[in-house]
């Protein structure tokens, strides 16, 4: 609002207060509908029902969660939801999620997510989607875990991938490089307090990964009563700190293995910044990875930084294309942020049409070449009465050549929108820090 509230601008705000006191809140948090269709342990796959009047086609789309986060992530709200986008556009869509993970859960470790949960998760959606091959977006540590998944396993059906602020090299987070130094000293000659504390409680608790998330957002929760006051006009605005305060309540445990893997192989050791990382008697390596890449960092993500996100992109050298994209938004935002509609869903369309499988780009031939078929008898009608207009054309021939040349322009100007809409060169392996949301 206006430091002097404009009066539109008081009846809005008047209206939204009133909203969220008479029905507890403004944003739109029901669920897309779905349904399970697999499960196994800490493995939930679902699919997403598709809407009234739109059929789903071409090739699935799989969306992997991270350790810790709810699922929810995806499908923040309606408006702000991913899964809602790719499900109105008729894409078959996926989930995978983990459910609650408890103390029984403490003995597994990465290796579970990297060699059953995401190959399955991956196959399945293959099958039921007519086997077709899977375009797999992976956020955070579901990106991580979706490229060594694909590193590991060269024969999964994966027709692409799209990571989201996923970091590899975590001596370039803010938030953990000064701590690196002071995890490498050890106090005592027995193992050091945060392993004894982590392997006591069986992995990281709800509390504690809640509270790690807001630290790494200190600044806005600081000033987010202030961001409510000067917003109270904006319901849309409202409606997403609305949705993002009930996603960091129900923030998921982490199992305890899992947890003392990712820190003292990833934050200690840093043990992705070579792009490897040995599991027993096996080494897994991001160079093995074929199928295309593409990966987001957020211009304002305090999580994975732009530079702790790029380092992957040299790592992938058997990559078929890898691109980079830098898109507005913190963590969470630049995947389901208000931005993101108009710049990574974008940006992500624009990636998976590009790496259509044979059969999706099969579908839309068929269905290009059936939409006129139907159209035709609207077109013979104006063609009886074509004699009558013929003739006044005739008298003035220079009109009509002005008329045929005027459509000409028209394909060239509809070429060059797209182009700038969508903000990607082809041609380009890496895509600069530049984002095309960013130069708006």
């Amino acid at each position: 609002m206006d430091l002097i509230p404009k009066p539109d601008q008081i009846v809005s705000a008047a209206s939204n207060v009133a909203h969220k006191m008479l029905y507890g809140g403004l944003a739109d948090l029901r669920p897309m509908p779905r349904t399970l269709i697999d499960e196994g342990t800490l493995r939930e796959l679902y699919h997403y029902r598709p809407v009234a009047k739109v059929v789903q086609q071409g090739d699935p789309v799989l969306m992997v969660t991270p350790l810790a986060a709810p699922a929810i992530c995806f499908d923040l709200r309606r408006g702000c939801s991913l899964v809602e986008h790719f499900v109105t556009q008729g894409r078959p869509t996926y989930l995978v999620e983990y459910g609650e993970v408890s103390f029984r859960d403490r003995n597994l470790g990465m290796e579970h997510w990297i060699d059953e949960v995401l190959p399955e998760a991956i196959r399945e959606t293959s099958r039921h989607a007519g086997g077709r091959p899977v375009h797999v977006v992976g956020w955070s540590l579901g990106g991580i875990f979706s490229l060594l998944a694909a590193a590991d396993s060269p024969d999964l059906p994966i027709a692409s991938l799209s990571i989201v602020g996923s970091p590899f090299d975590v001596s370039l987070v803010p938030l953990v490089a000064p701590l690196r130094p002071l995890l490498k000293i050890n106090f005592t000659e027995s193992r050091g307090a945060i392993t004894r504390a982590y392997q006591a409680m069986g992995g990281a608790p709800k509390p504690l990964v809640k509270w790690a998330f807001q630290l790494s957002s200190f600044q806005k929760l600081v000033t987010k009563p202030l961001a409510v006051a000067t917003h109270l006009d904006d319901h849309d605005f409202l409606a997403q700190i609305e949705a993002v305060d009930r996603f960091t309540a129900n923030m998921i445990a982490y199992p305890g293995r899992t947890f003392g893997q990712l820190y003292h192989r990833f934050v200690k050791g840093n043990g992705l910044v070579t792009g490897s990382i040995d599991f027993g008697d096996r080494t897994i390596d991001v160079a093995a990875i074929k199928a295309p890449v593409l990966v987001f960092g957020g211009a304002n993500d305090g999580i994975a930084p732009i530079p702790a996100v790029k380092a992957v992109v040299p790592l992938l050298k058997g990559a078929r294309e890898v691109r980079f994209e830098v898109v507005p938004g913190g963590h969470l935002g630049m995947l389901t942020g208000r931005s993101a509609r108009t710049s990574t869903w974008r940006a992500m369309d624009e990636w998976i049409d590009r790496w259509a499988s044979d059969a999706e780009k099969s579908d839309t031939d068929d269905s290009t070449a059936t939409a006129p078929a139907k159209k035709a008898p609207a077109k013979k009608a104006p063609a009886k009465k074509a004699p009558a207009k013929k003739t006044a054309a005739a008298r003035t021939p220079t009109k009509k050549t002005a008329t045929k040349k005027a459509p000409a322009k028209k394909p060239a100007t509809k070429a060059a929108a797209s182009a700038e809409a969508i903000g990607a060169n082809p041609s380009r392996r890496y895509g600069s820090q530049g984002s095309r949301a960013l130069s708006r």
